[in-house]
């Protein structure tokens, strides 16, 4: 049973905790029981995917391998990771998994962002064009970073020229409403805009402190008290429906633009991520809700 607007099929994203990283079979036998339908695996291996089919599980996305360094400053590590990369596509691929994530996170965040750009459309094209050779996507998804927020395709501006530059079909977006909205940005407007290159979705949510925003804007952190974990001072991370994500609103564009990928818990709640037993609770949640929209 999928979303209740397009019936897209509902998973969630493998977490760091023991319960999930240990055993890849148990994992799934408790998805496959509650009801999920798809579990983002990180690195995939033929033989993760084929633990998913067993179980009547399908691989929501599978992460492009060390991504957080494609953008390497030295040019011999960016290349060998690249070509890592390509061919772990092919593999992956050609196994089953046909939505690669991804961030695009500069080797260097101070330099000019249209210099990190032109970089990023060297190190990443490669990666696309071996997707496209076995019909996969990559999925970008908006984490903006940390510190001066350095990251590319975040926002509608970098969004836009990483499509218009890396010129492949493959390329496209890992919809999460979560970092638009602590960003300020539109992210109803946003899935209007590129609903037709949105191959994957996060179901992850933000709730926007108000009084917080008052108290010490949106970008300072506070000299007194502590920030949110999964969050800062002015907004949090939540599961889907804590938030301020219009979820029916985005589900109906997405359905109007022949969406056919898979809806993703990705869970990030400080209210959740506390043990095994909170974690069930938060991804059970979050499922029961998604099945509502």
């Amino acid at each position: 049973m999928g979303t209740r607007t397009g019936n897209f099929p509902i998973g969630f994203r493998r977490g760091w905790s023991d319960w999930q990283k240990k055993d890849l079979k148990a994992l799934a036998g408790w998805a496959k029981g509650v009801g999920f339908e798809r579990i983002d695996l990180g690195k995939a291996s033929k033989d993760d995917i084929a633990i998913l089919k067993a179980d009547g599980l399908n691989i929501g996305s599978a992460d492009l391998l060390d991504f957080g360094n494609i953008m390497h400053n030295d040019a011999g590590k960016r290349k060998e990771l690249i070509a890592q990369n390509v061919a772990y596509v092919k593999e992956a691929g050609a196994a089953g998994a046909k939505v690669f994530f991804t961030c695009i996170i500069p080797g260097d965040g101070n330099k000019p962002r249209a210099e990190n750009h032109k970089l990023a459309v060297e190190s990443f094209g490669p990666i696309a064009e071996a997707a496209d050779s076995v019909g996969a996507k990559i999925a970008i998804e908006g984490w903006p970073g940390g510190g001066n927020l350095p990251n590319l395709a975040c926002n509608p501006e970098t969004y836009r020229s990483i499509i218009r530059d890396i010129k492949t079909k493959s390329i496209g977006v890992n919809y999460d409403p979560s970092h638009l909205i602590r960003m300020g940005i539109d992210h109803v407007r946003f899935v209007k805009e590129f609903a037709e290159r949105i191959w994957h979705v996060h179901g992850k949510d933000t709730e926007v402190l108000g009084e917080n925003i008052y108290e010490y804007g949106l970008y300072q952190s506070s000299a007194f008290s502590k920030g949110h974990g999964f969050g800062e001072w002015a907004w949090r991370y939540t599961i889907p429906g804590h938030g301020c994500t219009r979820w029916i609103e985005v589900f109906r564009t997405l359905k109007e633009a022949d969406f056919n990928g898979a809806v993703c818990v990705e869970l990030e709640d400080e209210h959740f991520n506390t043990n095994e037993d909170g974690e069930k609770a938060g991804l059970t949640h979050s499922l029961n809700f998604l099945r509502s929209c």
